[in-house]
């Protein structure tokens, strides 16, 4: 249906379903729930400030946590499994309700419609609002993206809230935002007042400003930046033929422990993006995992800003260049048909450990979904990949077009680097 929950988002579900145990993800929490409270711009739990500070995703909930985050983010559907995981894992959950997107067909103008949201809204509320694991509730994500008009989209989420609120007192509502221009945050705070908490999805070096400028537009409370990432690919630089220039997991790195400072300082909590893999213009762009469910460097960010520690103190290993051999200063290529190329690697382990290189030729992708929607995983060629190792690669026989060639280092430990560089066949 139109207005169906992401991919990504019904995976981070489905896996924290199977990390539940067959008794306890059915069985009723038997533990008290917290009690949780606003107060100024903090979230309260038991009657200490709270530290918002985790992820979105579907990586391990144990992992996260000996990182030293505290809260998972969940999109919608149902969240049962996910707040019985997270309380496994002493964490507790912002349980997303999904609202429909006008740019996949939600119609707010149907009564129809909007009345059986709500009555979606309302099951899953009364059912869970006792966990003990549940934070708040967070309602919609980006719902106000890619539409000429948002004039429905405000009383839609207070709609929402005030439902939630009225079904459960005890717990905060929160909205999401994808950033806060265009007025955003007056707008919730203005047009939605059952919104105790606002969600800011936020990249880039927007990051160190994205506090202030919410509070410029009159908000007051707590601001949780919900989706945190590196610069995303909206934001990068292109080649001439519009392919976005991805960082490398070591320069991700980097920019999320500034980030992370800086949204600290600011006593904003922050939930990064992805904790998980998903293809999003690649397989990496997004993804602070590997497919094969090693992490990266951003992790070590993480646990350095969160008192927390990698597991078994491993450190991921260090891509320090990746580059087309024939000219150290070209982001890309581009090369005529019957040509071939290379390109030279110079990375490191930390710790020692021997690495093991995985090279990997794709087309570059055609699609630009918009607000993280399923994209497929673009055709792979590995038959043209050569002279392969920890130093470089060699590009063999490939048909006029737009590629990519993609290095995974791992340590053999459960951490692992990534980067990649577009070229071109003429």
């Amino acid at each position: 249906m139109a207005d169906a929950i992401p991919g990504i988002f019904r995976r981070i579900l489905v896996a924290a379903a199977l990390g539940a145990c067959l008794v306890s993800a059915c069985a009723i929490a038997s533990a008290a729930a917290s009690n949780v409270s606003i107060s100024g711009d903090r979230v309260i739990v038991d009657g200490k400030t709270f530290p918002v500070r985790g992820a979105a995703g579907d990586g391990p909930l144990i992992e996260l946590k000996q990182l030293g985050g505290t809260t998972v983010r969940t999109y919608g559907g149902d969240p049962g499994p996910a707040l019985d995981a997270a309380e496994r894992a002493g964490l507790k959950v912002i349980a997303g309700l999904w609202l429909g997107h006008p740019r996949l067909g939600a119609d707010y103008k149907d009564r129809a419609f909007v009345e059986r949201q709500l009555a979606e809204i309302s099951a899953i509320v009364g059912k869970y609002r006792d966990h003990p694991a549940l934070l708040m509730w967070g309602i919609g994500n980006e719902v106000e993206v890619d539409i000429s008009d948002d004039t429905l989209i405000w009383p839609a989420i207070e709609a929402a809230a005030r439902r939630v609120k009225a079904l459960d007192p005890a717990h905060p509502t929160m909205a999401v935002v994808a950033e806060v221009g265009n007025d955003k945050a007056r707008k919730v705070k203005e047009l939605a007042p059952h919104i105790d908490v606002l969600g800011v999805n936020a990249y880039g070096d927007g990051l160190y400003s994205v506090g202030s400028r919410a509070r410029e537009q009159g908000w007051l409370g707590p601001i949780v930046i919900t989706e945190m990432g590196a610069r995303g690919h909206w934001q990068a630089a292109t080649t001439p033929w519009g392919a976005p220039y991805e960082l490398t997991s070591t320069q991700k790195a980097i920019e999320f422990r500034r980030y992370l400072k800086a949204l600290g300082d600011a006593d904003i909590g922050t939930l990064v993006f992805l904790w998980g893999q998903k293809q999003e213009v690649t397989p990496s762009y997004h993804s602070l995992r590997l497919a094969t469910g090693e992490w990266t460097e951003t992790a070590e960010a993480m646990a350095e800003n969160w008192g927390g520690a990698t597991p078994g103190g491993n450190h991921a290993p260090r891509i320090a260049e990746l580059r087309f051999a024939h000219d150290p200063n070209a982001p890309f290529a581009s090369w005529p048909a019957g040509q071939g190329g290379s390109v030279l690697l110079s990375a490191n382990d930390p710790d020692g450990d021997p690495l093991d290189a995985r090279w990997e030729i794709m087309a570059e992708s055609t699609v630009r979904s918009v607000g993280g929607d399923a994209e497929e995983r673009p055709r792979s060629f590995p038959a043209s990949v050569d002279k392969s190792g920890l130093t470089g690669a060699s590009v063999g026989a490939l048909p006029p077009g737009r590629y990519r060639i993609f290095i995974e280092l791992r340590d053999g430990r459960g951490a692992a680097a990534t980067a990649n560089l577009p070229f071109e066949i003429r």
